[in-house]
């Protein structure tokens, strides 16, 4: 047999079960395990104070290539051979996520300058708008599937009017997302190249015609940066509308489900609705960890970490929702969820990272959230499944667990 024969093999069924890493975190602060399609072993990290300090360890990169004594592919390539994905996926997806030093700092900063607060936080007028008028239609209808009906388009409003993507392009950009994300080849690589293309166009008019979005801004800051061209921005675009659709979406699925599961938990909100967005959604972020795990690291020399040997070159991926349910941060009761759990220091959870690649939407994510919550269960007519619990289905996404795939309510 081989090695990985005796390793754990987390599978999209295992890296969305909370209590599964139970047995994981007692074993040791690192475990080796392998991922679907991937050869390569790699160290797990399932505790919530090793999470905080090694995503800020300097000695773990995320770009493979600074390691030139590597053998093989890097695990990022293995999973983009394996999906069907076309070679230029890795530079784009590179562009901001496998980037790290003062690479990722320059390229975090040139983002932030576009994707500030105030840009961010004077959506909420529009999202509310928006959610009222989705809302609206469902309840009329007496029903819906709330990931189709609700989550997603509400999710893919807010980033593409960041962007500047007008309404009318948005149903499309939302479905080629769905295909770049379905784990199909011949959905995912057309709408890739569809994706790129788009991005393209809109680089084009917003030369021609600078807008108030944050595609403009980019361009703006781009003939002020040396090395930031065309390829950078349209890398973060594709970031963006990757991490702020689908992630989005489902988090609010995920979170509405929680809530559904859990009407004390409502029943509390409605008394005190104060909670929402001071404490009941960063502990849904927690409870729910809709992205289980985060990108893959690399130790860049033979090291020891928290009484494990480490070698060079050796993977490492963050276990955020184990690190979230550690009883160890949050007592015996991390399994449970509780709206009016006070998060503690910082932000109380993993469910964005931490440390220099902490996420970048997170405030936008927030803010989706407590407009959607609240007009889900305070304001508008009682959501309940149209199915019992056991009916729902879950579907797998590459590298990313188990997701619903699809929530059927009734008002």
């Amino acid at each position: 047999m081989s090695l990985t024969e005796y390793i754990p093999k987390l599978n999209s069924e295992f890296v969305s079960t909370a209590s599964a890493y139970r047995a994981l975190r007692e074993q040791a602060p690192l475990v080796r395990v392998t991922l679907p399609d991937v050869d390569t072993p790699m160290w797990l990290v399932t505790r919530y104070e090793d999470m905080k300090t090694i995503l800020n360890d300097s000695r773990f990169v995320r770009d493979a290539t600074k390691l030139s004594a590597q053998e093989g592919p890097s695990i990022t390539d293995q999973m983009i051979a394996a999906y069907g994905l076309p070679p230029e996926f890795g530079d784009y997806n590179g562009i901001l996520v496998l980037s790290d030093g003062e690479d990722h700092l320059r390229m975090r900063s040139v983002i932030t300058r576009a994707f500030t607060a105030r840009r961010v936080n004077a959506l909420r007028p529009a999202l509310e708008r928006v959610t009222r008028k989705l809302h609206r239609t469902m309840s009329a209808r007496g029903e819906a599937e709330l990931l189709e009906d609700f989550c997603y388009p509400l999710a893919s409003f807010a980033i593409c009017e960041l962007l500047g993507i007008g309404e009318v392009d948005q149903p499309q950009v939302r479905k080629e997302m769905m295909d770049a994300i379905s784990g199909e080849p011949d959905r995912l690589v057309p709408a890739f190249k569809n994706m790129v293309e788009r991005c393209r166009s809109l680089l084009e008019l917003r030369r021609e015609n600078p807008r108030d979005d944050l595609i403009s801004e980019l361009l703006r800051v781009g003939e002020e940066e040396d090395g930031f061209g065309e390829k950078q921005i349209i890398g973060i675009v594709l970031t963006l509308i990757d991490t702020g659709i689908g992630p989005a979406a489902h988090f609010l699925a995920d979170a509405a489900l929680a809530l559904l599961d859990h009407p004390d938990q409502v029943r509390r909100l409605r008394e005190e609705p104060e909670l929402i967005g001071t404490r009941a959604v960063p502990e849904l972020l927690r409870f729910t960890s809709s992205v289980p795990v985060g990108a893959p690291m690399y130790a860049t020399k033979d090291l020891e970490f928290a009484g494990i040997q480490v070698s060079r070159g050796d993977a490492v991926i963050p276990g955020l929702l184990a690190a979230n349910h550690d009883p160890r941060k949050y007592s015996d009761d991390a399994l449970r969820l509780d709206v009016g759990r006070e998060p503690g220091g910082g932000v109380g959870h993993m469910a964005f990272g931490h440390g220099p690649h902490y996420c970048i939407g997170s405030v936008l994510a927030r803010i989706q959230a407590e407009v959607a919550l609240d007009r889900l269960f305070l304001q508008g007519d009682d959501a309940q499944l149209a199915v019992h619990r056991d009916e729902l289905e879950f579907v797998a996404r590459p590298g990313d667990g188990m997701h619903l795939k699809s929530l059927p309510v009734r008002f």
